[in-house]
């Protein structure tokens, strides 16, 4: 069972930038999605960012298009997200997941992800 464990996180002022990372425990094969969720206090969790690991295409809530950025590295079981241009409203807590089974899907809808990490707080300040 894959275990995924995040960090990078902490407080920036608004306009700074953050790289989030996740690590692995094991290989994820190339057949599942990998995303990044976050959830603030009182607000559902939502999908900021999701890739498909077979073909490396990408996925982004219109909330972060142009200012996000995931990437993975599969040979070190990692994925990272590059946050620039931080606003207020991205604090929450964010959390990386894998998608519940291979086979192509791939989007930002947290009930496709099966497993979680534990997440780290992203805060930012006006």
């Amino acid at each position: 069972e894959v275990q995924l464990m995040e960090s990078g996180g902490g407080s920036v002022q608004a306009g700074g930038s953050l790289r989030l990372s996740c690590a692995a425990s094991v290989f994820i094969y190339p057949g599942y999605c990998m995303g990044w969720f976050r959830q603030a206090p009182g607000k559902e969790r939502e999908g900021v960012a999701a890739v498909y690991l077979g073909n490396g295409k990408t996925y982004y809530v219109d909330s972060v298009k142009g200012r996000f950025t995931i990437s993975r590295d599969s040979a070190k079981n990692m994925l990272y997200l590059q946050m620039d241009s931080l606003k207020p409203e991205d604090t929450a807590l964010y959390y990386c997941a894998r998608s519940s089974r291979p086979g192509g899907y791939c989007g930002l809808s947290p009930a496709d992800f099966g497993y979680w990490g534990q997440g780290t707080q992203v805060t930012v300040s006006s």
